[in-house]
């Protein structure tokens, strides 16, 4: 989940990665500051971590009530990553793998890293261990049912010891590569043929990890990137050549991103303090997104009247441009096709947003597909693209041409 907001706005940055693959990492300290606790000893990882990005750490049955019912296999994962903020720290990471069912192809299953959208910030928000939303649940469902098995992975810090970094890029795109690497490694009925999948934050995630992955994981088989619900920033100055458009004020999400705000600056700079900035209206929803997830919090900002316009009392926007290359898409360059769905009724993140971050994608010369679903809002996009994106997943698969919609799409109507 995303939105823009003008006072909040950062500039677009190319990230520059290194890591040292031999470097063991030491089991982080619990923070419950930062959302840490209540979750199982499965997340916890005693011994240091490995330096090779993407082993495979641990693994168990899924409880009953979070399998898929069209996957023959769904279990809990912990492998290792890349710590996202400092770039070289190995560090645990939760997630989940779910196979199909039926007779496996004899090249294996091909795989979908899968990004989910914002649950919060606190670890019994990791959709390894919460129950997952019935939407996501239909949309993974599809997937397996299509033949596809499934590695979603829970991001650095949801779930296991560490503050989440929410929406930040490296972060969210190792986590979700490493899961996939991960799941190859240890699942031999997998075929190192992958897609990247994601829906709002994971979006940003999905498309992240796409542009990150040459780079970070060279070793995946990457033959695409399919985004619903994109986040973006159109009234940026483009890295490129870019037609942007006007947008719509604020909705009623916004006050859930500016309290998520203010966890994802402590993450990246541990000196920071919330309490400067959040009004006295908003810090019984900081305090419920310690420990609560989506639900919790939305629940405590309508109970106090918390809006966009009075969740702080002091702008955080000058904090929020330091950390402005950690938050931004890399320069959006793609060597694999990108299937782009927004909703023309989703009024959490705007159908401009996917357009103008497709626009920015074509003039790279990336190949870029856009599609729009009339009456169709932030949920009901997820599921509504499938009759869409699973033809284009299949035809990436198949070695087909994929037709360069660049060009020929035009912006959503208003």
């Amino acid at each position: 989940m995303h939105r823009r907001f003008s006072t909040l706005t950062v500039a677009l940055s190319v990230i520059v990665t290194s890591f040292a693959a031999t470097r063991v990492g030491p089991k982080p300290a619990v923070d419950t500051s930062q959302g840490d606790g209540g979750v199982s000893s499965f997340y916890v990882w005693e011994k240091e971590v490995p330096g090779t990005p993407g082993k495979m750490l641990r693994q168990e049955p899924l409880p009953e009530n979070l399998t898929l019912a069209n996957a023959s296999k769904s279990v809990r994962v912990l492998y290792a990553s890349t710590n996202g903020i400092d770039g070289k720290t190995p560090i645990a990471v939760s997630g989940a793998v779910y196979l199909p069912k039926g007779e496996v192809p004899s090249k294996g299953w091909p795989l979908i890293a899968w990004a989910h959208g914002t649950t919060g910030i606190a670890d019994v928000c990791a959709p390894s261990w919460a129950a997952r939303s019935q939407r996501d649940t239909d949309y993974l469902n599809a997937w397996l049912a299509n033949g596809f098995a499934i590695a979603g992975t829970d991001y650095q810090g949801l779930g296991t010891p560490g503050g989440h970094p929410w929406e930040v890029v490296r972060p969210e795109a190792w986590s979700a590569l490493d899961s996939a690497r991960a799941a190859l490694s240890a699942f031999p009925e997998l075929s190192n043929s992958v897609v990247i999948v994601g829906q709002s934050q994971g979006a940003h995630a999905a498309l992240s990890a796409g542009m990150l992955a040459g780079k970070y994981a060279p070793d995946i088989k990457l033959k695409g990137t399919v985004a619903t619900g994109v986040p973006w920033f159109p009234e940026l100055p483009p890295p490129v050549k870019a037609s942007y458009i006007p947008v719509p004020p604020l909705g009623s999400a916004a006050a859930l991103v500016f309290v998520l705000r203010l966890f994802e600056l402590r993450v990246v700079r541990p000196d920071f303090r919330p309490g400067d900035y959040l009004s006295d209206a908003a810090k019984t929803a900081f305090e419920a997104a310690r420990t609560g997830c989506n639900q919790a919090i939305t629940s405590s900002l309508t109970q106090n009247q918390v809006t966009a316009g009075n969740v702080y009392k002091k702008d955080p926007a000058p904090e929020i441009l330091k950390i402005a290359p950690a938050q931004q898409y890399p320069f959006p360059k793609f060597a694999q096709p990108v299937f782009i769905g927004a909703g023309l009724a989703d009024v959490t993140v705007w159908p401009e947003a996917g357009y103008d971050f497709a626009v920015a994608a074509c003039a790279t010369g990336s190949v870029v597909q856009m599609h729009y679903y009339p009456g169709q809002d932030h949920s009901g996009t997820v599921n509504a693209s499938l009759v869409d994106s699973v033809p284009f997943v299949k035809k990436l698969l198949a070695g087909e041409k994929i037709e360069n919609g660049c060009g020929g799409f035009k912006p959503p109507p208003p």
